[in-house]
């Protein structure tokens, strides 16, 4: 029968190797590393606020940034770095790093003591370890790292995805800004015509039918102001909720009118290949069925070995020469022999792997969906900006000499200015939706796209 200091001489390995993991410190926390992987996507900082200093200094950036119209690369900044949500996942990692210092520390070992009256006193003593959490400490330590690199990748597509929700919702304000201030132009001009109007059915040179076309035009026209007012609101707020402001921080201003449209659309290759390669809900799902596979192994090793403890024992009795030993408490599997652990492990396993190829299915197609809405969108605008704009502007030339010469009536030209409002409210909705496709697209393919074509896109589209 092995002595104890033969079997202790057998575990010395594994036990001095818990013992140094359990000295270790908590390292600093990982969130470098998802920064660095939100900052390649969105090209903005994520910033985590820890203590009180941090706090008054984010403030004071934000202040700074809002005493300019705020622009949506500014609004995207901001969303990272003071979403309340956002700082709360941020903490995720924390969380994630403890797990996996905790995995590399042996469980602490267990005093006994007992005393017994009789005849004389008796005392024992005994001091247990977990030796099977020492066996498979450096499995278990694996397994939690992979977790680890896992919540730092979740936490990085959590941040890419509120900053293209954001960058959206600044399209939205803004756009919903501007056809305010075009419905309000609409709405003046549709005024001084029902007035005009109302002179001339006066005056016996229009009839009541004109003048009630006209009233009405006036009054359409005002509603649409009230309609859009209520729908820059919505898009403000949503905005300012994305960002985490509040209070007179709320009261930012805004561009006047969005971005133009660029020279060209950005031409990309293999979007197929570039979401793949890129997207970090598909890394994750990858980090997953390799978390799941390792907690297969990991059951499988403690299949049949649930629980092993190893003991030291020193007993004493009075008027009698003390007496040492060990022992060893085995869990026996007359019940559970662990088959339905290891087949739940399976078929976890199973699952997640079917999970990665649903990730990658639906990241293929939403690349390739989010690019032709992407082209789509740049044609459409295009259209009203090289075609529609310019002829309505021409007829609209056309019109004014015509009745300046008397060649044409009021009604001609009243006409044509409501066709023309059509037309402008038209591209500005175009112009929108195009900004708003090319950020559904940065998010598609989890990569930063520039607008118009060039060497560093095409160089990342091979």
């Amino acid at each position: 029968m092995p002595t104890l200091t033969q079997v202790l001489r057998l575990l010395a390995g594994p036990i001095a190797t818990a013992l140094v993991a359990g000295c270790a410190t908590v390292a600093p926390d990982g969130f470098d590393a998802v920064a660095s992987l939100a900052h390649a996507r969105t090209g903005e900082d994520a910033r985590i606020v820890r203590n009180d200093a941090e706090a008054r200094a984010l403030a004071d950036t934000i202040q700074a940034r809002l005493k300019q119209p705020l622009n949506a690369d500014d609004a995207v900044r901001i969303a990272l770095l003071n979403h309340p949500g956002l700082q709360a996942a941020y903490w995720n990692v924390g969380i994630a790093q403890a797990d996996l210092v905790q995995a590399g520390r042996l469980r602490n070992p267990s005093f006994g003591f007992s005393r017994i009256h009789g005849g004389g006193i008796e005392i024992e003593r005994a001091v247990t370890i977990d030796l099977i959490g020492a066996l498979t400490l450096p499995l278990a330590k694996r397994l939690e790292s992979r977790r680890f690199e896992q919540t730092k990748l979740t936490v990085a597509a959590g941040i890419e995805r509120h900053a293209a929700e954001t960058r959206r919702a600044w399209y939205e304000a803004v756009a919903a800004s501007q056809a305010v201030d075009y419905a309000r132009q609409v709405n003046s001009a549709a005024e001084a015509s029902a007035e005009l109007t109302q002179r001339m059915a006066q005056a016996g040179n229009a009839s009541k039918l004109d003048l009630a076309r006209e009233q009405a035009f006036h009054a359409e026209a005002s509603a649409a102001v009230l309609r859009a007012k209520r729908e820059a609101g919505a898009a403000r707020e949503r905005l300012t909720r994305l960002m985490g402001l509040w209070g007179q921080n709320a009261g930012y201003a805004l561009p006047e009118h969005l971005p133009d449209l660029p020279a060209s659309p950005a031409e990309l290759e293999n979007i197929e290949h570039i979401a793949l390669l890129q997207r970090l809900d598909v890394q994750a799902a990858k980090l997953d069925a390799a978390a799941t596979a390792a907690a297969l192994g990991l059951s499988k090793t403690t299949r049949f070995i649930n629980v092993l403890d190893l003991g030291y024992l020193g007993k004493s009795e009075m008027d009698k020469p003390a007496s040492r030993g060990y022992q060893i408490s085995l869990e026996l599997p007359l019940f559970d022999w662990g088959g339905a652990r290891v087949a739940r492990a399976e078929a976890l396993y199973m699952q997640a792997l079917n999970k990665v190829a649903e990730t990658a299915t639906n990241a293929r197609s939403e690349a390739r969906e989010s690019y032709l809405a992407y082209r789509n969108a740049y044609e459409l605008a295009k259209h009203y900006r090289d075609e529609i704009i310019p002829l309505r502007k021409k007829i609209s030339d056309e019109t004014l000499l015509r009745y300046n010469g008397m060649l044409a009536s009021t009604f001609e030209l009243l006409t044509d200015a409501r066709e023309q409002a059509g037309a402008v409210n038209a591209y500005i909705e175009a112009l929108k939706q195009f900004w708003i496709a090319h950020a559904d697209l940065q998010a598609a393919l989890g990569a930063r796209v520039a607008p118009a074509a060039n060497d560093d896109t095409k160089e990342q589209a091979r």
